[in-house]
């Protein structure tokens, strides 16, 4: 039999015959035999300092006290909130009670209390110890994001069911329903001087409101504003300026006090199907004339106010998730699709550092 004669003659020869498909090989692509190990240790790197572990299901909010540097507040789909400290593995505080997923956490300015959010319709004020405080409801469907009042203990939420909810947290009171909006409240804040409120919507409008009598003083929406639901907005710190994100992969800024669009801007990208990708979150620089802005086109945007243009656009793996300024500094965070954290010079547009140690999506 041939197996018999290849084996007596120890050598196996292929035929012109025998060949299916060539193949060209760079031989600068060839793999080293190290290789194997280095991608193993790539994996498994972490530069994480402390990983709490204290859930069983996707985190969907994460808080951190603005007036203790290692008190963190984290809520997720297994319908738990946790309050925890950096550094101190032996010290967690749950926050029980909400019946479905915890979507949203904030500190008060004062750092006093901490208010939680759930898909249930509640909003939930705790200390910061994790002690219950009170349950303010009202909503009638999810909520979607809360914020407290720059200068008090005021609690504003959006909800699923298409209004803006305002209590005073101290005694549980509702103060103003706002109403207007056809979709779901997708993002909201108070402006930093407490004066104004502005939302967004699924509708694909912006509201600005009077906190006081509940009156919707501005309706920003058609040309030449978005065309599809909003996702995110942020207001300056003088207060005049609202910057919203949208699915449509567009950015508007806004003149609250006049409710015109005064800038846009959109996505560099589009999606393999030739749809925008969705921007996903904003924000203006606290010390420079910029804002930045970032979303499923796997770019970070950084936008000069002053010339209505681009000074640099940041590439990322991924699509880009959220961002956070350190502090007043230039230097700007980015959560990715690809688990990594990227820290950004925003004078030069360039990548300092990356963190990694997720293994999914930030």
């Amino acid at each position: 039999m041939p197996a018999q004669d290849d084996e007596e003659q120890g050598q196996v020869f292929v035929d012109e015959s025998d060949i299916i498909h060539e193949v060209d090989v760079d031989e600068e692509d060839l793999p080293d035999a190290d290789d194997e190990d280095d991608t193993e240790n790539i994996k498994d790197t972490d530069d994480s300092i402390h990983i709490f572990t204290g859930h069983t299901g996707e985190l969907y909010a994460v808080a951190c006290s603005p007036t203790d540097p290692v008190l963190v507040a984290t809520g997720g789909g297994d319908d738990k909130g946790f309050l925890w400290k950096i550094g101190h593995a032996d010290w967690a505080s749950e926050l029980r009670g909400h019946t479905d997923s915890v979507s949203s956490l904030a500190f008060s300015s004062d750092g006093q209390l901490l208010a939680s959010g759930g898909f249930d319709g509640l909003v939930k004020v705790w200390d910061t110890f994790g002690n219950y405080k009170r349950t303010l409801e009202g909503p009638g469907g999810g909520i979607e994001w809360i914020r407290w009042h720059p200068k008090g203990h005021l609690i504003l939420a959006g909800s699923e069911d298409c209004t803006a909810w305002m209590w005073n947290a101290d005694n549980g009171k509702c103060l103003n329903v706002f109403s207007g909006h056809g979709a779901i409240v997708t993002c909201g804040d108070f402006a930093p001087d407490g004066k104004t409120i502005c939302s967004g919507s699924e509708d694909a409008t912006l509201r600005i409101w009077n906190p006081r009598s509940g009156e919707s003083i501005h309706v920003v929406r058609g040309h030449p504003y978005h065309t599809e639901g909003l996702t995110c907005l942020s207001i300056s710190s003088d207060s005049t300026l609202a910057i919203t994100g949208s699915k449509d992969g567009s950015v508007h800024i806004v003149n609250i006090t006049t409710g015109k669009v005064v800038s846009s801007c959109s996505s560099q990208t589009g999606s393999t199907d030739g749809n925008p990708e969705s921007i996903e979150c904003v924000s203006f620089a606290p010390n420079f004339l910029w804002a930045v802005f970032g979303g499923m086109d796997q770019n970070l945007t950084i936008w000069d106010l002053q010339n209505s243009s681009p000074r640099f656009i940041c590439n990322h793996e991924e699509g880009v998730t959220c961002l956070a300024w350190l502090g007043a500094s230039k230097f700007l965070a980015t959560g990715c699709c690809d688990g990594r954290i990227r820290i950004w010079n925003c004078l030069s547009g360039e990548c300092i550092e990356t963190f990694k140690g997720h293994e999914h999506a930030i």
